[in-house]
């Protein structure tokens, strides 16, 4: 190990902290930088797919990891004007591809603080809070950090630097970097309950809701405490102010639309926020490299973004490692040309089409839509198909066909 192969990482956020991982345990000796004092535990990403659990296996952390989630093997679509079960759909049919035929169900602050921890023990590891990056300075032999801590301006230097830090991207901002795509007009609504809607309709604890007035994502997340909590994620309305969407009459209009014994009662929490799908134009300028939501961020629906973030940061670690270990260094381009079309054919058409099949208005399209969920339901083969894409296993598998 020298310090000449310092990898210096920006954002510690589950992307960023796994990156740092990865990489301290490859031997490099690794520089986190992070703006904020506190990791931040607001509701935010929470299903870890498949082939997400083989790459946390690969770090070492999947007992801790697994001892602080709910496992989920099974997930649905449901009618949600007639309150039908359309389809449920079981990872177990992956057996044979993955040691981890299932989903975990967990928030995405517990992997980032776990991987804090196993960063804290290990030599060559600086994790500096508090200190949030301005603009990077490109050398010949590598790149230095600038950053402004609680004492003022800092120097940070290393052989490469991987924007991590979100999608208002410092990093990305300060490269100049087109962040190519769209927003959606409707804001998503986030409503947390502690009302067991498992127990209540029998549905499972990953469920999606096909309306054509009000799609809705539901889901049950751990939480800190362990006694479980569910997620629900709706659509604003046109015109509909954050006010009005956020107040008790809507926020128990949309729970009882789940399901109508479902109330303000047992409501923990509410969130509202802009959705976007956009992809980075570039995702390496020179030394440094954008990874998770710097460059790419999607609609929620599917459970992707984070998950496909995690993928980013282990395919580059990984190439960067082989570069340390004298391979040249136009091995480093071939990490934008999958990663980049990797998530637009996987994430980004994916999670449009989600969305699409959520919300569809047309009548005989949506009857379509849901007798095509309900045929991949009763077929083993193709139910693994849909399985294999949805966990992002076919991505993986496809990463390797790009040189």
């Amino acid at each position: 190990m020298t310090d000449k192969d310092r990898i210096v990482v920006v954002g510690a956020g589950p992307v960023g902290v796994v990156a740092a991982l990865a990489a301290a345990r490859k031997g490099f000796p690794v520089t986190v930088l992070e703006a904020a004092e506190e990791v931040d535990d607001s509701p935010r990403a929470s299903t870890f797919h498949p082939s997400t659990l083989e790459m946390i296996n690969e770090l070492g952390i999947m007992d801790e990891f697994l001892s602080v989630g709910l496992v989920a093997r099974y997930f649905d679509f449901w009618d949600k004007p007639r309150h039908t079960l359309v389809a449920r759909l079981d990872h177990e049919v992956l057996r044979e591809e993955t040691a981890f035929p299932f989903v975990v169900q967990t928030e995405q602050h517990k992997l980032a603080r776990m991987g804090l921890r196993r960063l804290a023990g290990l030599p060559h590891v600086l994790v500096r809070r508090g200190c949030a990056f301005t603009h990077a300075e490109q050398r010949a032999d590598g790149v230095v950090a600038h950053a402004t801590g609680p004492e003022g301006p800092e120097r940070f230097a290393g052989r490469w630097l991987l924007g991590c830090d979100g999608g208002r991207s410092a990093v990305r901002k300060s490269l100049g970097i087109d962040f190519e795509g769209y927003t959606f007009p409707e804001r998503f609504l986030v409503l947390t309950t502690l009302f067991d809607f498992a127990g209540a309709m029998k549905c499972s604890e990953r469920s999606y809701f096909a309306d054509p007035d009000e799609w809705t994502n539901l889901f049950k997340a751990a939480g800190d405490d362990m006694a479980g909590r569910w997620r629900a994620v709706f659509p604003t309305r046109v015109g509909e102010s954050d006010e009005e969407a956020l107040g008790d009459a809507a926020s128990a209009r949309r729970l009882a639309g789940i399901w109508p014994e479902a109330g303000l009662g047992d409501l923990v929490h509410r969130r509202i926020y802009r959705v976007h799908q956009r992809v980075a134009a570039r995702f390496r300028v020179g030394n440094v490299f954008l990874a998770g939501d710097a460059a790419h961020v999607n609609n929620p629906i599917g459970g992707l973004g984070l998950n496909c973030g995690i993928h980013d940061v282990m395919e580059l670690v990984a190439t960067l490692e082989a570069v340390r270990d004298g391979a040249g260094d136009d091995l480093l381009d071939r990490y934008e040309r999958r990663r980049r079309e990797l998530n637009i054919r996987f994430v980004q058409r994916q999670t449009v089409d989600n969305k699409r099949r959520l919300e569809e208005k047309d009548p005989a399209v949506r009857r379509q839509r849901l007798a095509e969920l309900r045929a991949v339901a009763e077929d083993e083969e193709r139910m693994r198909a849909f399985l294999r894409r949805t966990s992002l296993l076919d991505s993986v598998r496809d990463a390797h066909a790009i040189a």
